[in-house]
């Protein structure tokens, strides 16, 4: 099995592990590791198990960095669960760290994705938090070097994508850049899908202003460099995900490389996410092929798309339920400045999978 790193907790609470995984946490971990977790001596990052060296050295000198680390874990699990609600395949097996399922020990297409999706947001995660001036080792991004159009000027604090894009690589690439820790093909594919992961954070990279004005006139703007959000680099590698191209490992010149495994005449693309293992239609539970089934899962009558109830229940039938929504209503606007609404319920029909 490859060496990713993953955050859970052990059984005991007093004891803090980091196990060999993909890059995200647990349910436990959601629920048992504050986000104030202290890391403020050298010795703590002993308590992180499963640690390859260089990334024991990196917390040794950047203890501060972890705790971001941490974060960027839960953001990845919740991040994904919510790209993938609309299909087969949601994510859910993410929450079984560190017995991760083959959908996620295999090299398959979802496996792809979770390791973009890792690494930009260990990246996305750094970059915002030397923004935020929660890491000493670094601070705002630079300033463009062009000069702003008229009306424009640059300022504010630009998300530090160039910090970010270090850290993270250096921690997240780690235990693939070790000896032991795999197969050759497995670390190629996974190397490569992190770096796709990060290549669209840095497209992701965007202009961000506020105005300044009298009476909101917007005569100046005033305008930094910033990361959208982690959801919408979800949706991107997620299209990558959708059209992911199946790979083998073979002798290309002096070397072994990862080729298309049906259009071999061209090597693989550095903007595509690639995969080694077929993935099943995971319409069915399967523990040995990693397949938690549609069973109970909610659909949509209406839709054409992968969340409608003949592609969710993969035509086994569906069963509708009634459901309580509470809303806000009758809101009413008081001078000056509120608005005050009431609460009422309505009941609507829902569906969920035979």
């Amino acid at each position: 099995k490859i060496a990713h790193p993953t955050f859970y907790l052990a059984p005991d609470p007093t004891k803090r592990t980091l196990t060999s995984s993909c890059c995200f946490l647990s349910r436990r971990a959601l629920s048992k590791t504050p986000l104030t977790l202290a890391l403020n001596q050298t010795q703590h990052c002993k308590q992180l198990e499963g640690l390859v060296s260089s990334q024991m050295q990196l917390c040794r000198s950047n203890l501060e960095l972890m705790q971001t680390i941490i974060h960027a874990a839960k953001e990845v699990k919740k991040t994904c669960v919510k790209a993938f609600s609309d299909m087969r395949w949601n994510c859910s097996t993410i929450e079984l760290a560190p017995n991760f399922q083959q959908d996620l020990e295999r090299g398959t297409r979802e496996s792809a994705f979770v390791h973009a999706l890792s690494a930009a947001t260990i990246s996305h995660t750094i970059a915002r938090a030397c923004t935020t001036g929660d890491l000493p080792g670094c601070s705002c991004g630079p300033i463009p070097g062009e000069a702003p159009s008229p009306g424009y000027r640059w300022g504010g604090c630009a998300d530090n994508l160039h910090y970010g894009v270090l850290m993270g690589s250096k921690f997240s690439d780690a235990p693939m850049k070790m000896k032991k820790s795999g197969s050759q093909a497995n670390k190629l594919m996974h190397l490569h899908n992190s770096e796709v992961g990060r290549q669209v954070l840095k497209a992701s990279l965007e202009m961000k202003c506020k105005c300044h004005g009298v009476s909101g006139s917007c005569s100046i703007k005033t305008c930094w460099r910033g990361l959208q959000e982690l959801r919408e680099i979800a949706l991107d590698l997620k299209t990558k995900y959708l059209s992911a191209t199946k790979v083998v490992h073979r002798p290309m010149g002096t070397r072994k490389q990862l080729v298309p495994k049906d259009i071999d005449i061209r090597p693989v693309q550095e903007t595509e996410l690639v995969y080694l293992q077929s993935s099943p239609d995971f319409c069915l539970q399967n523990e040995k092929l990693g397949s938690p089934g549609t069973q109970d899962r909610q659909c949509n009558k209406t839709s054409n798309g992968s969340d409608s109830c003949d592609l969710m229940c993969c035509g086994r039938g569906y069963n509708p339920y009634m459901d309580t929504v509470v809303e806000r209503c009758h809101c009413k606007y008081h001078w000056c400045c509120y608005v005050t609404c009431k609460k009422c319920e309505r009941m609507v029909e829902r569906y969920v999978c035979k």
